[in-house]
């Protein structure tokens, strides 16, 4: 395994499970529905359907880097996308995170380990330290789901 397979590993991890520290992003996701999802236990946090659009909105953004196209500057409405209302719309919104991160995770097994290296286009950072940083995007923010799943019911 290069370390690009690694790193697509350790994303994949963080996303569906296997997760050294514990819950990955979809397994906390699992039992959450519309009316959680859009729940604010903590009145100024993002509750965990703000947190899902986001980690989907950065992984999207990555993506686009990977593919040789300049990283994207995110503007708030696109950094923190406005969530649905439906458990259709919450649905959706689950499923076009699955659909971001099984496309990122193929990306990055396809890139180059020399490519690891450059510049990523539009930034003065790496894609090492990219990708790194949308694995412990991805833990931190589930982090924030956990703690939002326990604060709404408890």
């Amino acid at each position: 395994m290069n370390e690009a397979e690694r790193i697509a590993c350790q994303l994949q991890r963080s996303q569906r499970g296997a997760a050294w520290h514990g819950p990955a992003v979809s397994e906390l996701l699992a039992d959450v529905d519309a009316a959680l999802a859009g729940r604010r236990p903590l009145p100024l946090a993002h509750n965990i359907w703000e947190l899902v659009l986001h980690i989907t909105a950065w992984q999207t953004a990555t993506l686009s880097a990977v593919k040789g196209q300049k990283m994207p500057e995110l503007a708030a409405a696109q950094d923190w996308p406005l969530a649905g209302r439906t458990e259709q719309d919450w649905h959706n919104t689950v499923q076009q995170l699955e659909r971001a991160n099984q496309e990122l995770v193929a990306a990055i097994t396809q890139l180059p380990d020399d490519r690891l290296t450059d510049q990523v286009p539009g930034r003065d950072y790496s894609f090492y330290d990219l990708l790194h940083g949308v694995v412990q995007h991805n833990l931190y923010h589930a982090g924030q789901v956990a703690l939002l799943k326990k604060a709404a019911t408890d």
